[in-house]
């Protein structure tokens, strides 16, 4: 059976992730306290302890659900011996999460990771409170309904696509004018819900242009290597392998569309029966039965979850 590990982005943080993973395995441990190395931060007592207001800010929660899942893959192959390209057919990640699976495909190395995702986070923060950006979902429509409602919002301010999950789940960025029209728009063309999200900027939209200039810099100087593993791109929804284009998408995905609902369909086609979600939270295995409902989906994101992942093997 073909399966896919995914990784989750932003929003799937909570403090308390990877505690249990620190305690019970000397791998994990390893991850969580290169990475406060790396990134000169303890960053490991924001995620275990909190408070909230720390982790959840854009330059600690890229780093830290990377860590978790890097952790999650790590433990998997040091400490249970099952090499992940036994175990999966393709690898993809939502946003930042596309890192977390470069990284576990063995493209990136931790250390690289944790640093592009550094200025990645800072960068993106800084340009969220610079351009006073919002975001929101709007449920209950297909994604061509979505298009029109940014479209006839923007008025010639920034209002695109920033997401588009599921079947009927689209997130949308822009200036705040312009999101507070998108709402009105969207209840006009029968939505099922227009929400506004609680985030910092408009990410995934041109209003992060500044971060995405920062991060060809860092990207150009990263050391990225070919995938072991196939890498289902955010912004093309298609494979990537070579080291210069996954630079060059990397870039691109920080002000263009995460085309989720693209990568799922995409595996599917390729014969991909389960997905597995690899890192915190549940949001992405929600995901994918809106989507392909004929896929199987589960997550795994502590101790318990791993050990019984590897006795179905």
């Amino acid at each position: 059976m073909k399966t896919a590990f995914v990784f989750p982005g932003q929003g799937s943080q909570v403090v308390g992730m990877g505690k249990d993973l620190y305690e019970n395995f000397a791998h994990a441990r390893e991850v969580f306290q290169k990475t406060d190395e790396i990134l000169g931060v303890n960053l490991s007592k924001i995620m275990f302890e909190g408070p909230s207001e720390e982790l959840t800010k854009t330059e600690n929660t890229q780093p830290a659900l990377m860590a978790v899942s890097i952790a999650l893959t790590t433990v998997l192959e040091k400490e249970f011996g099952k090499k992940l390209e036994d175990l999966c057919s393709f690898v993809a990640g939502h946003s930042l999460g596309e890192y977390s699976a470069l990284c576990a495909a063995k493209a990136i190395s931790l250390e690289e990771t944790a640093k592009l995702l550094q200025v990645r986070g800072s960068e993106m923060a800084k340009c969220g409170e610079k351009s006073q950006g919002a975001m929101a979902a709007i449920l209950g429509v297909e994604i061509e309904v979505a298009k029109e409602i940014a479209r006839e919002a923007a008025q010639g301010e920034i209002c695109q696509v920033a997401n588009d999950n599921s079947v009927g789940q689209v997130v949308i960025s822009g200036s705040k004018a312009a999101i507070e029209r998108a709402l009105e728009i969207a209840k006009a063309k029968r939505a099922k819900r227009a929400i506004a999200l609680p985030v910092s900027g408009a990410f995934h939209s041109d209003l992060m242009l500044e971060a995405q200039s920062k991060m060809k810099i860092a990207l150009a100087n990263a050391n990225i290597k070919a995938p072991i593993i196939p890498v289902v791109a955010n912004v093309t929804a298609s494979l990537v392998s070579d080291p210069n284009e996954i630079r060059e998408l990397l870039a691109k995905q920080i002000t263009g569309s995460v085309r989720w609902r693209e990568t799922m369909l995409f595996m599917a086609a390729q014969g991909v029966e389960e997905i597995i979600e690899i890192g915190s939270g549940k949001v992405l295995t929600g995901m994918v039965g809106r989507t392909c409902p004929g896929v199987k989906s589960r997550s795994i994101q502590n101790t318990e979850d791993l050990k019984a992942f590897v006795e179905m093997l």
